[in-house]
């Protein structure tokens, strides 16, 4: 079963790290993504501008175009990741180990309906 990993943590937060500890919790996501990569387990993983580059479409009639992300909350969606478990305690110790390498905000976990595969070339940008 696919499992969705949604990452949210207070984007002023994150957006305040210096570049060398940006870097520092991205080697030590890259540990998990390896692992998981080995195990042949991890799929596409997306790192997110912030939300001051997002645009939302609401669905009214006539829809509407708004700047900014969809709801205004303490802590945002900054990206996300599709693993591959058994089950949901399975994705959950993979959100753990996660957490441990970036700690702070929190991990969304939910199973995957429809995966559609893209054109794009995949490859891992850690969030």
């Amino acid at each position: 079963m696919l499992y969705a990993i949604l990452c949210y943590h207070d984007e002023d937060c994150v957006g305040s790290w210096t570049k060398e500890q940006d870097a520092a919790v991205m080697q030590k996501l890259a540990v998990v993504q390896d692992k998981l990569t080995q195990q042949g387990r991890l799929g596409p993983v997306a790192r997110l501008l912030p939300t001051t580059a997002a645009t939302t479409l609401r669905k009214e009639n006539p829809p509407v175009v708004i700047d900014g992300p969809f709801a205004e909350t303490k802590e945002q969606l900054l990206g996300f990741y599709i693993v591959d478990c058994k089950n949901l305690d399975e994705a959950l110790a993979v959100a753990r180990d996660l957490g441990e390498a970036n700690p702070g905000g929190a991990y969304e976990i939910r199973p995957v309906g429809v995966l559609i595969p893209g054109s794009i070339a995949t490859g891992s940008i850690a969030i």
